[in-house]
């Protein structure tokens, strides 16, 4: 390997840690140490915290091969969650595929308000528009123990994917899956306590300054937002307020520069009245809100 760095006698768990986090940092790898232990871990069907524990353990040549191929691909643009197949998000972990875009700790700033208003109700029926992964529809449905969430989305191989981890958290009997596009497959006369989404929202132009991993591997039309990266905020705003109950609110994660735009769009419906919005860790805005008068 060009480049590479001085590779060591002894292939311990400690001198593959080592050496792969120095490769990928030469290689402009973001976060090379932590992807490092993610893949190794997931190599040897261990934890991280185990491979620290074991720093000596000498790996056997096949789990070391597959760790060789994991890094290439790593290294070709591949996002980690896809390579385990995995992603934490909000206190469980989500299967990835392809099919669904990886969950951020951004959206889990949805999931906290969200759990914060329907703390005080009985059995309350949730929405979730676009759901992919199902990380915002089964995140409450988990910690609110008699909500009931609906998520829709318009792809088949994602809904699959958040049927199993429904499955795997738990929850699939208090859950409703349905495909289609936005409200579309709803039954008439459906309504609901709150709904959310993460809708895409990446304007057309914005595609090329994306970094590769998400631009070339993650599903375009989970991030395709049209030409302003408003077009799914419009029709949204355009025809939630029949399927919220009133004083139901509607959660909207947001890009970082969107949230005027959002809020005007929601404000513009006479039935809805738009509240904060919230910002993220890095003190984006990011949750757009707005409640059913």
């Amino acid at each position: 390997m060009a480049d590479a760095p001085q590779i060591p006698t002894v292939w311990t768990n400690r001198a593959l840690l080592n050496w792969t986090t120095e490769y990928l940092a030469k290689k402009g790898i973001e976060s090379p140490k932590v992807d490092a232990q993610v893949l190794l871990a997931h190599v040897l069907g261990c934890k991280k915290v185990d491979l620290l524990v074991n720093f000596d353990q000498q790996p056997p040549e096949a789990d070391r091969n597959r760790f060789k191929e994991l890094i290439q691909r790593r290294i070709a643009g591949w996002p980690v969650a896809y390579l385990v197949g995995a992603r934490d998000f909000y206190l469980l972990t989500f299967e990835v595929t392809p099919a669904v875009l990886i969950p951020r700790p951004e959206t889990e700033t949805l999931v906290a308000e969200a759990l914060a208003f329907l703390k005080p109700k009985t059995a309350p029926a949730v929405l979730d528009v676009g759901t992919g992964s199902g990380c915002i529809g089964v995140s409450i449905a988990h910690q609110k123990k008699d909500a009931h969430a609906t998520a829709i989305d318009v792809s088949p191989d994602a809904l699959e994917v958040a049927k199993r981890n429904a499955a795997k958290a738990g929850v699939a009997d208090r859950m409703t899956f349905l495909q289609g596009d936005l409200f579309g497959p709803l039954p008439a006369g459906a309504t609901f306590d709150l709904i959310a989404s993460n809708p895409p929202y990446i304007a057309a132009g914005e595609f090329a300054g994306l970094q590769a991993e998400v631009r070339d591997h993650e599903p375009r039309a989970a991030l395709d937002g049209g030409a302003d990266g408003l077009a799914f905020y419009r029709r949204i705003a355009a025809a939630v307020g029949p399927f919220l109950k009133p004083g139901g609110k509607l959660l909207l994660e947001v890009g970082s520069t969107q949230d005027e735009a959002v809020r005007g769009l929601l404000a513009a419906q006479p039935d809805l009245e738009v509240g904060p919005t919230l910002k993220d860790d890095a003190k984006h805005p990011r949750v757009v809100t707005a409640k059913k008068r």
